[in-house]
């Protein structure tokens, strides 16, 4: 379920934001909830990339943990 939130806006951010919001043809909550949802997207997969390149970094400087990799990360022809 959703909820609501209250934002405090400058006049000149919100008139940007709603000129913006008509070009799209949508209502200043609409494309406020929009840039909302975009910018936690991307949020997470910021996270997921870091992640990711800790566990990299961790391969690469740990001998039995690449070996791990090897042997396992890359399937062979028959999928094994």
């Amino acid at each position: 379920m959703t909820s609501p939130v209250s934002v405090r806006l400058d006049p000149d951010v919100r008139a940007t934001l709603e000129a913006d919001a008509k070009a799209q043809g949508v209502g200043l909550a609409t494309y406020l909830r929009q840039l909302a949802a975009k910018a936690a997207r991307d949020v997470r997969r910021a996270s997921i990339r870091a992640s990711s390149a800790e566990v990299a970094r961790y391969v690469a400087s740990d001998p039995s943990a690449r070996e791990f990799m090897e042997d396992w990360g890359t399937p062979d022809a028959e999928g094994i």
